[in-house]
């Protein structure tokens, strides 16, 4: 979730359904509205089994819509609440590459995505260094998203995800449209051929991947 009073519905639709996750967690635009609320209270609503991560979390200095060092607070106490409950963190960078890498390292976070990404190299590469992973959205389809397409071509393949976004950033061709879960196969065919890997055996790794990172969800059974 991206604010503590969503968390009850978020929860609801996750208990709905065996194949439906959930995080817990305040986005940095939310940040000033959670400054008081403790890493003991985010991993208490962790501990709900259908929880699989601390976020979203991060920083976000493009728009600002709670104060820097407010953001960086409650990014560090998200921090800690995912070295409590063992679950990774899910982070949202945005025009704060430098920031981020210097509060995980600081922090010794060692478990968690940059979701969404679409940063810079040097914060890929400390993100990798610190164990996490990195996941790709429609942007890498973007006509100017050259610099994210070098970025995926050099991470390694057991740390990669893919993700939609939605509702926001549909891949090419549905740009401008509200995105859709089933468009993550265009952005995943999109990677694929960035690591000259056929579609099939990118949706396995990074299937892999995902159980792997968020361990707290259970791998449906093969029939």
């Amino acid at each position: 979730c991206t604010r503590l009073d969503e968390f009850p519905a978020v929860q609801a639709i996750a208990e709905s359904d065996a194949d439906i996750w959930c995080s817990v967690g305040a986005h940095p635009h939310e940040a000033a509205d959670h400054a008081d609320v403790t890493a003991d209270h985010f991993a208490a609503l962790a501990a709900h089994p259908r929880v699989i991560g601390i976020g979203e979390t991060g920083l976000d200095f493009h728009y600002d819509h709670s104060p820097r060092e407010v953001q960086e607070r409650v990014f560090r106490t998200h921090i800690a609440a995912s070295q409590a409950s063992g679950l990774p963190l899910i982070v949202h960078a945005r025009e704060a590459d430098a920031e981020i890498a210097r509060t995980l390292q600081e922090e010794r976070a060692t478990a968690g995505v940059l979701h969404c990404f679409s940063s810079g190299r040097a914060l890929a590469e400390a993100a990798l260094d610190l164990g996490f992973y990195i996941s790709i959205s429609g942007i890498v389809t973007f006509k100017n998203a050259e610099e994210l397409r070098a970025i995926v071509r050099d991470v390694p393949l057991d740390r990669l995800l893919v993700e939609t976004d939605a509702p926001y950033l549909a891949p090419v061709p549905y740009r401008g449209r509200r995105n859709e879960p089933a468009y993550v196969a265009t952005t995943a065919a999109a990677v694929a051929a960035l690591k000259e890997i056929e579609p099939a055996a990118l949706a396995a790794a990074t299937t892999d991947n995902f159980f792997r990172l968020f361990r707290r969800a259970v791998r449906p059974v093969a029939a």
